[in-house]
């Protein structure tokens, strides 16, 4: 009977998967807010997440839009829809793009549509995903050892790749991919949940 409960509670089914991942994309979000200085500092308060202190917005604004977008893109997640979220850092004055920070979901080899649409999914423990988590978390800290100082106002934009024939409402518009020229990019380490992986990585302008 032990090895029957273990086997329900390391059950990871499209659903719990698509929680676990919008869950990281509002610590990661966050964290990149923080780090970068794209807000200040006395508009973050902390919260132990992952074994890590990380710090959230406390802006109700910021915060009203993070809440929205990422009860969308979980929905778009729980259909296997979502192909990527792409946070981009703009020069305000400008509106040069500055970094480019792209997290790149996969839905993982051997789980099909139907598998997903009958509950069934993939085991592993809760413990290693949020262990991979963290290892992103704090790489994402560490990257603030190399990327160029962000000098001056900054700005956030929070894209999402979508299949074609995704549905979504009138308050999402088309834009442009905001790539940057004469980039260098940094590979971070990706987690994976069983059923969906997630990639990431940084963009960044060089200093002229």
């Amino acid at each position: 009977m032990a090895g029957t409960q273990q086997d329900i509670t390391n059950a990871i089914t499209l659903k719990g998967s698509a929680q676990l991942v919008s869950e990281f994309f509002y610590f990661g979000i966050n964290s990149i807010l923080y780090q970068r200085g794209i807000y200040p500092p006395d508009s973050f308060t902390f919260k132990q997440q992952y074994g890590l202190t990380l710090y959230t917005t406390t802006d109700p604004a910021v915060k009203g839009f993070l809440d929205d977008i990422l009860a969308q893109i979980k929905e778009w997640l729980e259909g296997g829809e979502v192909q990527r979220l792409v946070l981009v850092v703009a020069n305000v004055d400008t509106k040069e793009v500055l970094e480019r920070w792209d997290f790149m979901v996969q839905q993982e080899p051997g789980v099909t549509p139907q598998d997903t649409k009958e509950g069934k999914g993939g085991s592993k423990d809760l413990k290693l995903i949020q262990k991979e988590m963290r290892d992103v978390i704090r790489q994402i800290t560490a990257c603030v050892t190399f990327l160029p100082l962000l000098d001056c106002a900054c700005s956030f934009d929070l894209q999402v790749y979508t299949h074609k024939d995704t549905q979504a409402s009138e308050k999402w518009m088309e834009s442009p991919p905001c790539f940057i020229a004469n980039s260098q990019e940094v590979r971070l380490k990706s987690f994976s949940t069983s059923i969906q992986k997630v990639d990431t990585c940084v963009s960044y302008k060089m200093d002229d």
